[in-house]
């Protein structure tokens, strides 16, 4: 028989029992914690986990090539351009330190890229060529109103000779007649005045060119603060000239001064790798949005000019073929709006917008014809103020013509966010938008991404203003516009806001960067760091035994031709995609669009019909993609469609 303890030993143990107790009572959420932790990556890394809601891994990606990522682009090589400029990096800025790197997913290897501007909060599209279109970026930081050191402001430099354009460099220095002067901060230049003869009098009049550039005084402090409209002369001119050209400043002040940006403008190719420098666009700008047109040619709006104003409306064209910009029909956009090309040519604004632009103007969602210049606004959206920071798609298929919002925040930096969506029918006589399903949480800075089996993956954001309050939301879904429902994802392991982006890799993968959190802890007293690690989601697709294949077929074709592919799987083979190569930035990303296409099966050969609308399918590199009846998707095949 066992021995029976002693009360001396009984009474030991029960004293260590509940010491026992009362310490895992004081460390009970850090025990908790601890055990929810390691039971959370059991269930996360099961086969039966990942087949219902996916995986994410966070890629190895070596130190040197690590950047703050502010663009990310597929290209048709497979490969991913990131592009962080300076970065949100004042110090970088200031050293013209500016970074681009190259990652392959399927290698997981990196190249640094030379990188000729601070392209930083630039525009970007693909090419119908296949390179890709940067332009705009910064040109200054923003410096607040107890920090700026010198006065300064847009001075406008006049021109009333008909005979001679000039460009005065940067440096320029421009005098009062109460001796104040002023430094130009970029080379500005200055057309020629516009002389008329009236046919019927014979009466000549000279109406003087200007042109605008950003000035700072020469002298610190409140001494150069001037806040009269007064005329300067311009240093090291005589004669002539210096009746003729003149500068004009109203406000010169000390007040806070916005980000610049620049009129600059390059193309990544991506068989050489490098960017080429491309005609400048007349207007600086900084958070443009650009968007391909039925034609070819780019559109480009909005933005940060040259002194941090809004730019007014001035819209520009970019051509391809001549590497010129020109003159586009005007219509005022806050920075970065969200734009989508639809059927017929016509460009739907969704209202979505990242950044700035005042609370009254240019905020209200409608469609843009760019022939005749008119705007009809699409009522219906409900929550219009928080559509800043919120993302837009064209739902899959393109066919359908349906534009979804998810999401949003207040403009700048308001606490507000919605969990609200919406979907507009833009093949309807009167589109309106009608409500969706509301996201899980009320979030900004969602990433969307178009998926080959028609669902919409959406990842990310945050509850507050870049972060704030440690408010990123650690969850991804699935939408389908099929049953207008969302499913749950894996929930990604790094937290992701302002300056983060998503791409579909051509493996039906989908890679997500950046964060530029403002805060690093709940109660906003220590600076944030830029998030630099990438991370990759494999779908619940990937994890299926056996995905459909497409073989050998051609490289090109015109639209309304048809293409025909060897495939073992050609009677399994349900749907086929024509997808659209994203580049994605601020929440953004009008490249990507899925478009269906028609479908034969012979044999071992499945023939795929391209639609011939350049309004539906811009021309350019695409990936096709087959799906299986269980919409298990290829690996995409790559196709150059002119």
């Amino acid at each position: 028989m066992r021995a029976r303890p002693s009360r001396l030993t009984s009474r030991k143990t029960w004293i260590g029992a509940a010491a026992v107790l009362v310490l895992a009572g004081l460390n009970a959420p850090a025990v908790l914690g601890f055990a929810n932790d390691r039971y959370h990556t059991y269930e996360v890394n099961k086969d039966s986990y990942k087949e219902a809601r996916g995986h994410w891994n966070v890629v190895d990606m070596p130190k040197r090539y690590q950047l703050n990522a502010i663009h990310a682009i597929l290209l048709h090589t497979g490969k991913v351009l990131l592009i962080a400029g300076s970065g949100n990096n004042i110090k970088l800025f200031e050293g013209g330190t500016f970074k681009s790197t190259l990652w392959d997913p399927v290698k997981n290897t990196f190249k640094k890229i030379d990188t000729p501007r601070d392209m930083f909060c630039a525009g970007h599209t693909q090419l119908p060529d296949g390179k890709v279109l940067i332009a705009g970026g910064t040109g200054r930081y923003e410096v607040l109103g107890g920090d700026v050191k010198r006065a300064g402001g847009a001075m406008l430099v006049k021109n009333e000779d008909p005979t001679k354009s000039r460009t005065f460099p940067k440096g320029t220095v421009f005098l009062s007649a109460s001796g104040l002067t002023y430094r130009s901060q970029f080379p500005v230049h200055v057309p020629a005045a516009r002389k008329r003869t009236d046919p019927a009098t014979g009466k000549v009049t000279v109406t003087a060119s200007e042109a605008r550039v950003f000035v700072e005084a020469t002298k610190k402090g409140p001494a150069g603060v001037t806040n009269s409209t007064q005329q300067y002369e311009i240093e090291g001119l005589h004669g002539k000239d210096d009746d003729n050209f003149y500068g004009i400043a109203n406000k010169l002040g000390l007040d806070k001064k916005d980000f610049q940006g620049i009129r600059q403008a390059y193309v990544f190719d991506p068989e050489t790798e490098k960017y080429t420098q491309v005609d400048s666009m007349s207007e600086a700008r900084w958070y443009p949005t650009l968007l391909t047109l039925d034609n070819g040619k780019v559109l480009a709006t909005s933005g940060l000019d040259d002194i941090g104003q809004v730019v007014p409306g001035k819209n520009e064209i970019y051509d391809p073929a001549t590497r010129h910009w020109s003159k586009a029909p005007s219509h005022y956009f806050p920075t970065y709006p969200s734009l989508f090309l639809m059927n017929g040519g016509k460009v739907f604004y969704s209202g979505s917008n990242a950044g700035y632009g005042p609370a009254d103007k240019g905020r209200e969602p409608g469609i843009w014809n760019l022939d005749d210049n008119t705007f009809r606004a699409v009522p219906g959206l409900e929550d219009p103020d928080v559509l800043e920071t919120s993302a837009s798609v064209l739902l899959p298929p393109a066919q359908d013509q349906k534009v979804m919002v998810f999401g949003g925040g207040g403009i700048g930096e308001s606490k507000k966010a919605t969990a609200r969506t919406a979907v507009v029918d833009l093949k309807a006589a009167h589109p309106s938008f009608t409500s969706g399903p509301d996201l899980p949480h009320s979030t900004r800075y969602l990433n969307a991404v178009l998926m080959p089996d028609d669902t919409v993956f959406t990842t990310g954001g945050s509850g507050d203003y870049r972060g704030r309050s440690e408010s990123d939301i650690l969850t991804a879904q699935f939408y389908d516009p099929r049953t207008g429902t969302f499913r749950a994802a894996a929930a990604p392991t790094l937290g992701r806001n302002y300056h983060s982006e998503a791409l579909l890799l051509p493996d039906g993968r989908v890679a997500v960067f950046g964060s530029d959190p403002l805060f690093g802890d709940k109660d906003n007293t220590r600076p944030g760091t830029f998030e630099q690690r990438v991370e990759v989601y494999r779908p619940p697709y990937l994890y299926r035994t056996d995905r459909p294949s497409l073989g050998t077929g051609p490289t090109a074709v015109k639209r309304g031709q048809s293409v025909t592919f060897h495939t073992p799987d050609a009677g399994r083979i349900a749907t086929a995609r024509l997808m659209h190569p994203g580049s994605a930035t601020h929440v953004t990303n009008f490249d990507q669009r899925s478009v269906a296409l028609g479908i034969k099966r012979k044999g071992d050969a499945v023939t795929l019909t391209i639609p011939g609308d350049p309004s539906l399918v811009p021309a350019g590199w695409h990936m096709i993609f087959v799906t299986d009846r269980h919409g298990t998707p290829s690996h995409a095949v790559w196709i150059d469609v002119s």
